[in-house]
């Protein structure tokens, strides 16, 4: 798998696409704001896993949450969810409408928290990609998804890179 190409915006309003990624290692995942069960636990996971690499490893790094629930992941929510979290230097939080964040939701073959109904089920890998946009890795909340696994796998993809 590649990264897809994408262009949304960020729950600041900022427009954000995958042109702004060229040259950086890439995590991605899927969050929703409401979600109780695993998006607090990734967030939390990649907040730590990036404290472990070195800074000139983390300039070469950058970390996308994309939401799988538009009318919930409002500017205000995500605001809210990356101060919890402590994740607002660490993670670009897309949002959009259904029409824009459909076919990022299809391009990564996820599921969508609006298509289930329920904040706690949808797709929810944190998946990397080297700089060249080709996929390293996938790590799962509850499975393999540590601090610890994520800085070696983001390590593996900054020396393929």
């Amino acid at each position: 798998m590649e990264l897809p190409s994408f262009a949304l915006r960020e729950w600041d309003g900022s427009r954000f696409s995958t042109r702004a990624l060229a040259e950086k290692v890439v995590l991605v995942t899927f969050l929703e704001t409401k979600c109780k069960e695993a998006c607090p636990i990734i967030a939390d996971q990649i907040g730590m896993g990036l404290e472990r690499l070195t800074a000139p490893e983390r300039q070469r790094v950058e970390a996308v949450a994309i939401s799988v629930h538009p009318h919930d992941d409002t500017p205000a929510s995500v605001r809210h969810f990356l101060r919890v979290h402590r994740v607002q230097r660490d993670l670009h939080y897309l949002i959009g409408s259904e029409t824009e964040l459909r076919p990022v939701w299809r391009a990564f073959y996820v599921a969508a928290a609006l298509d289930s109904g329920d904040a706690d089920t949808h797709s929810a890998p944190v998946r990397i990609f080297d700089k060249a946009g080709v996929w390293v890795s996938t790590l799962h909340p509850g499975v393999d998804l540590t601090p610890e696994n994520l800085a070696h796998d983001v390590r593996v993809a900054l020396r393929r890179s």
